[in-house]
């Protein structure tokens, strides 16, 4: 099968056009609501566990998982009502279904895995939440799949490069990369 040039650049610019049209529903949908909302809990729950007692830093970390999940079950309310499907109701639920799922798998891995440290049961806890990221960029839409492998690489060099201040890393890097990358989306997208 032969393409012609002219066919070749008609298929690209039809792509273009599809990948643009996905990026501003991603921005219109307010799913960068997400990152800004996790991304600020990053920023405070690695600055507390970076320079809090570690029991001062799981309490702390507590408070923020629950404020976290309960701005994120508002905002998938108001985004309800924005989203155009066959069945919006059955695809979030099967959204909320996997993160929970993840969530349980997670919690089950440390509990088997038994963690040496703090430090450890952070760095299992941040390799779950980028698969399922990268889960739900596979399913939803690739153009945030590149930033999952990014925090996850950036992770690793914090984890095994830096161990004395890998928190504040993340705080910094995590926190405030996925603080960056919900403003962005918000504003560029």
């Amino acid at each position: 099968m032969n393409i012609s040039p002219t066919e070749a650049e008609e298929a690209l610019e039809a792509i273009q056009v599809v990948m643009q049209k996905t990026r501003r529903y991603l921005s219109n949908s307010g799913a960068y609501a997400f990152l800004i909302v996790w991304g600020a809990i990053w920023l405070l729950g690695f600055s507390g566990s970076q320079f809090l007692s570690p029991q001062m830093a799981g309490y702390t970390w507590m408070v923020l998982d629950i404020l976290g999940g309960v701005i994120s079950m508002v905002i998938v309310l108001r985004m309800k009502k924005n989203v155009r499907s066959t069945n919006p109701v059955t695809t979030g639920t099967r959204i909320g279904s996997f993160w929970l799922l993840l969530f349980l798998f997670c919690g089950a891995a440390i509990w088997v895995s038994q963690p040496v440290d703090g430090r450890q049961g952070s760095m299992l806890i941040i390799l779950f939440v980028m698969l399922g990221w990268m889960a739900m960029s596979l399913l939803l839409s690739f153009a945030s799949a590149r930033w999952a492998l990014v925090l996850t690489a950036l992770a690793l060099i914090g984890y095994f490069l830096l161990p004395g201040i890998f928190y504040a890393w993340m705080a910094v890097l995590g926190g405030g990369g996925m603080i960056a990358l919900g403003l962005t989306i918000r504003s560029s997208w």
